[in-house]
């Protein structure tokens, strides 16, 4: 058994780290869109749940001939996954060739484009994740046949393994990437998976011997195919079980982001705290009695107030750190689903292959519907509050309706009284705490399935915040990034590109001059606030140059055929934001330049970050385009980088103003800071950074790239850093 304990640890490290890599590989080459984070994540959890019952069918009609090797189908599996870690991210790179001739001149936020790449990523993923998900019956079929300890309750076993092997790879991976990047990492994964078959292989010939083989006599399994009383329940149960947990868990993404950022390292904080619970919980089920009961009103109670607790843990009155706000609000719930989902597992199972792979994959199909309906129907038309208290009446209902009370009341009254009062006050309580947005006097909110959005603040001192994060405020700074690549063109500019529309400044300041000009925006209802920001900007919008799409940014670069004067981009803060890195890497370059009209600009926004991630971008750049220039901002932070094809001339401040229509020098000095735009130039031009320079400060450090994100994972090179403070912990696990 111990070997069997080793084998799944093992194999859930694998899973979790390739689940990791392959989302970002397919958000890269297919564009980083809610749409494609939930195929890609549905299309892994059906492959787990096909490959779950297929593995159990196998084993019911072919388990008792005399020379069937579950063992050795384990190992072949596990040798199928290792391949597969390479092979994934190959079948996206070629299905994104193939749709880039599909797709040409196709809306490019139509689900037209969706339906096909759906088509792709699920073509490519769902086989190699079978694999994955027949493990466990082929495993289960092996103990039965090969273990003296009794097998009813082996699912829970492996179950507890695999969750301990997922929370090292949702953690340990993300060191491995900061030094490997992420193709090695992969090849560390695929390493680990074929050596799980070598060793699955070995105990197969040991396993041959006579002697220790157990007879069909001695198997206490249930005979396949045996229906028992209650079964359509646990099934239910199951279904809901898996709902409930990845539903949740999109709610908790969005409701913990204010407080833990966006960095990888807080969306690893979350899966981990969620699988230390369900390892603890699946853990503590394993110590009870095997009597544990399924009737006890207890038990669904608790498992429907836990789904609440993230919302309070939430609020922003609560004076706690981001990391323990998770903790609290996460690990309850899970603890309890750990100690639920394997014991109804067990029941239903008995030790049966067949019965535990149809069975786990039906509480699979619960964790594809689940994110599906929190991420595009509870959280657009409820929002958070509701959506969690929506996930939780079900079980609070359940729990009023079981017969065994707990055991400190007496009296069905009693206990009724008792159970009704704990369900008013976790409602009341949940209805009484607060949202992050709630917390702003003057606020516009608008929920979509990607993000909540809040426009908040007066004046100049107005804010664009997305899923809590702070995304803009209104600053010359942004005005910059169209007006100056535009000045420093050779010729009057026809058309222009903005990509991360934001606030619509830059998009503005675009259209001042009088050009075409287009801005993607990966947020459906962040172009919808813009007229809090700039109240006559609809007027400005409406003109036939305007044009805004929701997109991803590169994604809509690498499906367009047209020709840009200058390319401005403004990659969502902070700088280390998971994703952002596809806006500054080599790669998104290549895709840029052949978007450059001769002579044309690409403005790469840089707000600043340590000196290897500065070093990083710097080289990028300078090894993408032979021309490079880099200024600092008006307000003096961040740099404004100029990237060409051909020479950047080099003009003075006055030059510079002169080239501009008047309607763009009037917007350029609409908030200053200084009177004049050839005044605002000299501020940048003044003070020109080296590029050279910014690279020898770290010479060691590679270009970014898509598979070295150098800006998203820096754990590693922080703790080194001397200079690594508490305002670096505060980034990290929330402030």
């Amino acid at each position: 058994m111990k070997w069997f304990f080793g084998l799944f640890v093992i194999s859930g490290f694998c899973s979790i780290l390739y689940e990791v890599i392959w989302l970002r590989s397919a958000v890269a080459q297919f564009g980083v869109t809610t749409p494609i984070v939930s195929l890609v994540l549905s299309a892994f959890m059906i492959g787990l749940g096909l490959g779950s019952y297929a593995a159990g069918c196998i084993v019911r009609r072919y388990g008792e001939r005399p020379r069937f090797s579950a063992l050795r189908l384990y190992a072949f599996t596990e040798l199928l996954i290792g391949i597969s870690a390479t092979m994934v991210p190959l079948q996206f790179s070629w299905g994104r060739e193939a749709l880039l001739r599909l797709v040409h001149g196709m809306s490019f936020s139509s689900w037209a484009y969706f339906f096909p790449a759906g088509i792709w990523i699920a073509a490519t993923l769902v086989p190699w994740c079978a694999c994955m998900g027949a493990t466990f019956p082929f495993a289960m079929s092996a103990i039965r046949r090969m273990s003296s300890a009794d097998g009813r309750r082996s699912f829970s076993y492996l179950y507890l393994a695999n969750v301990l092997g997922a929370f090292t790879g949702a953690t340990v991976p993300l060191l491995l990437i900061e030094l490997l990047g992420f193709h090695r990492t992969l090849l560390v994964g695929a390493g680990f998976n074929l050596l799980l078959a070598a060793c699955a292989f070995c105990l197969s010939l040991s396993a041959s011997n006579p002697d220790i083989l157990r007879s069909a006599d001695e198997a206490p399994a249930q005979p396949p195919g045996v229906r028992r009383a209650g079964d359509q329940r646990l099934l239910w149960l199951l279904f809901g079980t898996g709902l409930t947990s990845m539903g949740a868990e999109v709610v908790w993404v969005r409701i913990y982001t204010p407080s833990l950022g966006t960095v990888v390292y807080a969306f690893a904080a979350i899966l981990a705290t969620y699988l230390v619970g369900t390892y603890s919980g699946s853990r503590l089920y394993r110590r009870t009695s095997r009597t544990s009961t399924l009737d006890s009103s207890g038990l669904w109670l608790g498992f429907g107030v836990s789904v609440l607790f993230a919302f309070l843990t939430a609020d922003p009155r609560v004076p706690l750190p981001g990391i323990l706000r998770s903790i609290l609000g996460i690990a309850p719930f899970a603890c309890l689903a750990g100690f639920i989902t394997p014991m109804i597992l067990d029941r239903f199972s008995a030790g049966d292959p067949d019965r535990a792979g149809s069975a786990y994959a039906i509480n699979i199909a619960g964790c594809v519907v689940g994110p599906l309906l929190a991420g595009f129907l509870l959280l657009p038309l409820l929002g958070e509050r509701l959506a969690l208290c929506l996930f939780a009446v079900p079980w609070l209902i359940a729990g009023l309706r079981m017969r065994r009370v707990p055991f400190l009341l007496s009296g069905t009254r009693t206990a009724t009284a008792f159970s009704l009062i704990v369900v008013v006050v976790s409602i009341a309580c949940t209805l009484w705490a607060k949202g992050y947005e709630e917390q702003f006097a003057s606020r516009w909110v608008r929920r979509d399935s990607t993000a909540t959005v809040v426009a908040t603040g007066e004046g100049m001192g107005k804010r664009l915040l997305v899923n809590g994060v702070g995304m803009t405020h209104l600053s010359p700074i942004t005005k910059m990034m169209a007006h100056l690549p535009l000045a420093f063109l050779s010729r009057p500019p026809q058309k222009a590109l903005v990509v991360c529309f934001g606030m619509g400044t830059s998009e503005l300041a675009m259209l001042s001059w009088g050009i075409d000009s287009t801005a993607v925006e990966l947020v459906p209802s962040v172009p919808l606030a813009v007229t809090f920001f700039h109240p006559k900007a609809n007027e400005v919008l409406r003109s036939p140059h305007a044009h805004i799409v929701v997109d991803d940014g590169r994604a809509f670069l690498e499906r367009s055929s047209e020709q840009y004067d200058v390319i401005t981009t403004d990659p969502p803060p902070p700088v280390e934001a998971a994703g952002s890195s596809l806006l500054y890497s080599k790669e998104f370059y290549a895709i840029a330049k052949r978007h450059l009209r001769e002579g044309g600009i690409l403005q790469e926004w840089f707000p600043g970050g340590d000196v290897p991630m500065t070093a990083s971008v710097a080289r990028a750049l300078s090894e993408s385009f032979p021309y490079v220039r880099a200024f600092p901002s008006v307000e003096g932070w961040g740099i404004h980088f100029l990237a060409s094809i051909s020479p950047i001339p080099s003009r003075s401040a006055d030059e510079l103003a002169a080239r501009m229509p008047p309607g763009a020098a009037l917007n350029m000095t609409e908030w200053g800071p200084a009177p004049s735009a050839a005044e605002q130039f000299q501020m940048l031009l003044g003070h020109e950074l080296s590029v050279s320079s910014m690279i020898q400060e770290d010479a060691a450090i590679p270009a970014l790239r898509d598979d070295r994100p150098t800006n998203e994972y820096f754990l590693f090179r922080r703790l080194s850093d001397p200079a690594f403070d508490k305002r670096a912990w505060q980034m990290l696990w929330g402030h």
